[in-house]
């Protein structure tokens, strides 16, 4: 920042332009006297004469005026002309100034040679129009006076016309215009010329005669470009010099049209441009196409195949054989059918025992698991109470760990991984350089016009009085911390360390209200929106210019008066650790800031019919810690919903008479209880290992646990109540499990091994999440296999005893004939085999389906590529947070970007290192050097994301000890530093004219030319000026001083020995609106450093505030490729170890790959982002959609028949068991998020869960049975009858 900068440099620059020659005759009766009412004929215009010599008068506010008389040109002597040489080497032989003329020139021009000096050609253009005007021996040529005033008794020059070609001022604007001044990252032309936008705006300023103590000239100068043939005069016209003038070696930020600074093809990097094709009048994709064209191809493929088996199955040799075929492999499976179809297999064995008997050959490690779970569910049966005492007692003891619980609600520690190579950056910076501020906000706008879509100006009287009466209260706040009060001067940042560099329109009242009266209140607004850069009066209170675009928002192009809302922001201090003392008092300070907002400013603001969003730093953080409460009656209701569902489908079918027996309320909340035990089981063995639980794992993780658990909850007590009820309760639970357990041991470890996976994740809070969950499924499960089969076995007793549901103790007498003993098919079940099975058999349907599912996945494929990557930040805010308007108003105002720092490490100054012309931009730097290369990426922001050319304390610091600085680096006799003119011990304090009193006007340059190197300071001189350099205060005298500006941007410690540890360059990103503009800019960031730091051999990175939380999504895809990859892969093995079928075990990898594939492109059409949470649901996606294919391959196994069959007979057994227990469970479970209050339980859970459950119920009940009817294994079920020496296997391909 730039402190007394700008608050000098109009002042200076007024008087530089004042410098004009006085003319005197050499004899009083020739001289002449010129008015504006003068003949032409008394002018005299010719060459070796002046039109003007010497000063003859001193303005009340200390500008000089000169005399309007003419004169021949006078010869100087040697001393004088070869200091008249010395600036202005076009003014030989005679001249038409005095000493004192030039003394006054040279103390002027040296506040802009600062700005310009950078730029060679610029400069001598700039220099050379005072340069003429001043001292040219033909200055009567160009210049005539056109009007005198009366200062003190003596007449001066009023008024002059200065002709000068356009060729010239066109030269002059060319040279000039691109030239920055760095310290602002600005133009120069801002503060030399009040932004003009050519050269006849930039010669108006100039020109401009100033009101007593105000902005322009002592005298007006008018401008022109030609005169009468009969006045005899003709404009000036010197050579001009360009910037491209490799001589004049300007730099490539100051002059891009230089012919060594074309943008080349590796300035920045360029879009990829995605591959299209031209089809008629549409533009396709290429992977668009290439997809539609191979689905094409794989459909005719697939229908001439089909078409090809159904010729065949009708030629009659064929039905023949197939019918023999299945009358030996299947006519017993029949007959056994027509008995009970709605028994699964090993109850026909059981049925059938002495006509036949069916022997299911399962894998070595399904049979190893039948086994264990025949022996298993006999023990269960007998000892109940035991297996249910010993499970629980287990996980109690897990939960023990809970008293060292602990939440992690810091942002910085939930979405940043201790080796992000973001984080270490932004370590670096803090501890080398200085932590980014803290940063809070007010934006206070007017209402929009919704009917004609435009917002009222926001510029007027009463809104900035009313602006002053809210700062009023900012001011007045007083935080309570350790018993201390802590006001916004205490802890805001101060660049001068006196005024707080508070970003506000007030800024240009100087924060007072009283001078909005005294200078003149909007209108002196409006001067200043266009003049910020120039008028001293526009300085802000901490002496730095401050650009109406960071104060105001809701206006186009440079239309500031047109804004629709003020900007107000604070910047306050940071400290490196944020459990400093600095630190928990700007917290304290925030949380009263955004008090008083709630309860003072809005009722305020709303009174006057505008809006106010705010912000503080904590802000994210605190609304965070809320959202833990915003939704917890959503969950709430949503384990309620679970439950009854749960209770209900449980139950056998209501019946008046009995429904209080045969419900299940008890063992629903039993279950339920499981649920929560393995959760907290779960976070309590975390917390004993010292892991932080998170918010999202207390909300999300119960219910997606109670999700999975409810499945085989409802799988096993289906399993049970399939059996005989001839059979014992033992040998009912013990085939339950024989028949369901192996599936949902494969279940389980699939889902545990895919929620596993998640913990290769980097961000802390999914890893966390991961691991969290998948120790809760798998205690889950094994308390469903222990716990939860004991307490089956005790409703079963409870049941079978004529007991009451809740209430055991209560026996009742019931009808023998009704109740326990009825086994009446349900209404899902009937479906299933009646009407959902015969659907799908038909070979037409088949088609359809297999077209459908397999073209919307292509189509998913190509969705899939437009998923951007990203977290809005409103989402994960609850919907009331006032975040949610303070971000929408960020969008929709500001106008400017976040500060972009290109930080350089171990930079080597010395001498002999070429490392100081490879980082800076002015004269003799490289053209591929750092801040050049910067510059021209800023020329392409649409592709660099970079707005403006960084501002360079190397480069500030170059020029500030240049000897053409004259005014800068400045020495005493006895060596020691020398401030400015204008600044004490030079300045008298107090004084207003700033004169120069004692020893300073014995200070000399810290250098000749002759003392630099290729015009850089030696080793020995770097290391000694660079602290003067940061601790010198920018003043009109000198621009350049660093203090402020530079403080923290350059680390001397250790610098002594020739390497500065840390540096940086401050530059700004163009305005970022949506996630992907973060994403992309922190890219094209990370390329241009790379490229840059490769090309010069210097370790050079970006550094940006928002860089650590978004640096996971520039690879966020490979993440989820990889981690998707890993867990249906771990699925694939645990399948094909489990079931040892390779066949059945690719078949559920294909479903698994689809309902992925599909998901993503949901994700596409919902416009759900790819981030940490969606990565996490598509892992969670692969062992959830496990359920869905694993109980309906394993029934279709291990039934006998030909596939159509066998197809039918698992959607019979299975399928409503699926349906009732994994699909609506779910279903009703997910649909209750709806209501969330938190927009991220509704998009990354309600719609992708949702999502998730509609894709596995059509994959697992609509297209893998279709996929089995045609592709299926082979069964696994051999059929034996008895007094026969044969087994027929039904292996029908």
């Amino acid at each position: 920042m730039d402190l007394r900068l700008v608050l000098f440099t109009l002042l200076a620059l007024l008087q530089l332009f004042l410098i004009l020659s006085s003319v005197e005759a050499d004899n009083l009766s020739t001289r002449f006297l010129l008015t504006s009412n003068a003949n032409t004929t008394g002018e005299k215009h010719f060459e070796d004469y002046c039109a003007m010599y010497d000063i003859c008068g001193t303005r009340s506010d200390g500008k000089v005026v000169n005399c309007p008389y003419g004169s021949p040109a006078v010869k100087p002597d040697d001393l004088f002309s070869s200091k008249i040489q010395s600036l202005c080497p076009t003014i030989t032989g005679n001249v038409c100034c005095t000493e004192a003329q030039f003394d006054t020139l040279r103390t002027q021009v040296q506040q802009a040679i600062p700005f310009l000096v950078g730029c060679p050609a610029c400069l001598r253009n700039f220099l050379n129009i005072f340069c003429e005007l001043t001292c040219s021996p033909n200055q009567s040529l160009f210049i005539n006076v056109t009007s005198v005033d009366n200062v003190d008794g003596n007449l001066t020059v009023g008024g002059i016309d200065y002709l000068i070609t356009d060729v010239y001022g066109e030269g002059l604007y060319e040279s000039c215009k691109e030239v920055k001044f760095g310290t602002m990252n600005s133009r120069a032309l801002q503060f030399i010329g009040a932004g003009a936008q050519n050269f006849k705006d930039w010669f108006a300023f100039i020109g401009r005669k100033a009101v007593p103590r105000g902005l322009g000239s002592p005298y007006a100068i008018t401008f022109r470009s030609s005169a009468t043939e009969s006045s005899g005069m003709k404009p000036m016209n010197v050579s001009t010099y360009s910037c491209g003038d490799i001589s004049l070696g300007c730099s490539c930020g100051d002059c891009p049209s230089s012919s060594v600074c074309s943008i080349s093809s590796s300035t920045t990097t360029n879009k990829k441009d995605s591959c299209s094709v031209k089809v008629g009048t549409l533009i396709v994709k290429c992977v668009d196409l290439i997809l539609a064209v191979l689905y094409i191809i794989l459909i005719c493929v697939f229908l001439g195949w089909g078409l090809y088996h159904r010729i065949r199955e009708r030629k009659p040799t064929y039905r023949t054989k197939s019918v023999s075929t299945v009358i030996s492999d299947g006519a017993l499976y029949t007959r056994n059918r027509e008995k009970d179809e709605n028994l699964p297999m090993q109850i026909h064995m059981m049925e059938d025992a002495q006509e036949n008997r069916n022997k299911v050959q399962l894998s070595a490690v399904q049979g190893y698991m039948a086994n264990f779970y025949r022996k298993y569910g006999l023990y269960v049966a007998r000892h109940p109470i035991m297996v249910l005492a010993a499970s629980v007692v287990i996980v109690l003891l897990l939960c023990v760990g809970l008293i060292q619980f602990k939440v992690e609600t810091r942002p910085e520690k939930l979405w940043v991984g201790p080796g992000s190579k973001a984080a270490q950056e932004k370590q670096f910076f803090d501890t080398h350089l200085a932590p980014f501020y803290r940063i809070e906000q007010l934006i206070l706008a007017t209402v929009p016009d919704r009917v004609n879509s435009t917002s009222p100006r926001i510029v007027s009287e009463d809104n900035i009085r009313f602006l002053f009466e809210i700062q009023k209260k900012v001011d007045a706040i007083r935080a309570n911390y350790s018993g201390s009060m802590v006001s916004l001067q205490d802890i805001c940042m101060k660049p001068l360390d006196k005024d707080c560099a508070t970003q506000s329109v007030l800024q240009y009242f100087k924060m007072d209200p009283k001078n909005f009266d005294d200078y003149g209140g909007v209108e002196h607004l409006n001067y200043c929106f266009e003049h910020y850069s120039s008028a001293d009066q526009c300085m802000s209170a901490f002496k730095a210019p401050l650009d109406p675009s960071t104060v105001l928002g809701g206006f186009s192009g440079n239309d500031y008066s047109g804004a629709s809302a003020f900007v107000v922001t604070y910047p306050v201090n940071n400290a490196v650790d944020n459990e400093g003392n600095g630190t928990r008092k700007a917290v304290a300070w925030e949380k009263t800031f955004i008090q008083l907002v709630k309860d003072e400013l809005l009722p305020m603001v709303q009174s006057r019919n505008l809006t106010l969003a705010f912000s503080s730093e904590s802000s994210v953080e605190e609304e965070l810690k809320r959202e833990s409460t915003a939704d917890a009656i959503t969950i709430l209701v949503s384990y309620l919903v679970m439950f009854a569902y749960i209770s209900l489908t449980l139950g056998d079918t209501l019946h008046p008479s009995f429904f209080y027996i045969s419900s299940k309320v008890l063992l629903g909340l039993s279950g339920v209880i499981l649920v929560m035990l393995s959760v907290l089981g779960s976070v309590g063995f975390f917390s004993v290992l010292g892991v932080k639980s998170t918010l999202i794992i207390m909300e999300v993780i119960p219910f997606l646990v109670l999700a999975v658990g409810v499945d085989n909850m409802c799988i096993l007590v289906h399993a049970v109540k399939r059996q005989p009820l001839e059979l014992p309760l033992e040998g009912r639970v013990s085939n339950a499990l024989i028949e369901v357990g192996p599936s949902i041991t494969l279940a389980s470890v699939s889902e545990v091994l895919a929620f596993a996976v998640g913990s290769f994740i980097s961000m802390p809070a999914i890893r966390v999440f991961s691991m969290f969950a998948a120790l809760a499924v798998l205690l889950d499960f094994l308390l469903q296999v222990t716990a939860f089969v004991a307490l089956i076995v005790l409703d079963s007793l409870r049941a079978e005893d004529k007991r009451v549901d809740c209430f055991p103790c209560i026996k009742v007498r019931a009808d023998p004939d009704i109740g326990i003993g009825q086994r009446k098919p349900g209404l899902l079940t009937r479906y299933m085999k009646e009407v959902h099975a015969p659907i799908l058999s038909i070979w037409g349907v088949k088609i359809v389906v297999i077209a459908i599912f397999v073209g919307f996945t292509f189509a998913s494929i190509a969705l899939s590529t437009r998923v951007e990557p990203g977290l809005e930040q409103e989402i994960v805010l609850p919907r009331d947070s006032y975040l949610q308007g303070y971000f929408s108003n960020v969008s929709e105002y500001l106008r400017i970007g976040p500060p972009l720092y290109f930080v350089v490490k171990n930079y080597n100054y010395s001498s002999e290192s070429p490392q100081t012309n490879q980082l800076c931009s002015i004269s003799r730097c490289n053209s591929d050097s750092l801040l050049n290369e910067i510059a021209k990426a800023a020329l392409v922001p649409d592709t660099s994301y970079i707005a403006k050319p960084a501002a360079s304390w190397l480069d500030d610091f170059l020029v500030w000890v240049s000897p053409e600085a004259f005014g800068c680096c400045r020495k005493f006799t006895n060596g020691s530093y020398c401030p400015p003119d204008d600044q004490p011990p030079c300045c008298a304090p107090g004084d207003s004219s700033c004169d120069s009193v004692g020893t300073c006007k014995d200070c000399t340059t810290c250098f000749r030319h002759s003392d630099l190197q290729n015009d850089r300071p030696s080793t020995t001189q770097f290391r000694e000026k660079l602290p003067w350099f940061l601790s010198s205060l920018p003043s009109a005298d000198c621009a350049k001083g660093g203090h402020g500006a530079y403080t923290s941007s350059v680390e001397l410690k250790g610098y002594n020995n020739s390497i500065i540890p840390a540096s940086s360059f401050r530059t700004y990103h163009t305005p970022l609106n949506k996630q992907i503009d973060y994403v992309n800019s922190m890219r094209a960031a990370r390329e241009f450093s790379s490229r840059v730091s490769d090309s010069l051999k210097i370790e050079i990175f970006p550094y940006s505030v928002f860089y650590m939380f978004f640096e996971q999504y520039l690879h966020i895809w490979k993440t989820a490729l990889v981690n998707l990859a890993i867990a249906i892969g771990a699925v694939f093995i645990v399948c094909l170890v489990i079931t040892g079928s390779l066949w059945s075990s690719s078949i559920i990898l294909l479903i698994l790959a689809m309902v992925v594939v599909d998901l993503m492109g949901v994700m596409t059409i919902l416009n759900i982002q790819l981030n940490a949470l969606s990565v996490v649901n598509l892992v969670m996606s692969v062992g959830i959609a496990v359920e869905f294919c694993v109980h309906m391959t394993h029934s279709f196994t291990v039934a006998s028949g030909d596939r159509d069959q066998r197809a039918k007979e698992a959607l019979s057994t299975m399928g409503a068991s699926v349906f009732s227990g994994i699909t609506l469970t779910k279903l009703v479970g997910v649909i209750v998020l709806c209501f969330s209050r938190t927009e991220v339980f509704v998009i990354y859970y309600f719609r992708m869960y949702l999502s998730l459950v509609l894709l596995g119920f059509l994959h697992g009940l609509v297209f893998l049975p279709v996929v089995l009817s045609i592709f299926g294994p082979p069964s696994r079920c051999s059929i034996t009858e008895q007094g026969e020496n044969r087994s027929s296997t039904s292996s029908q391909q």
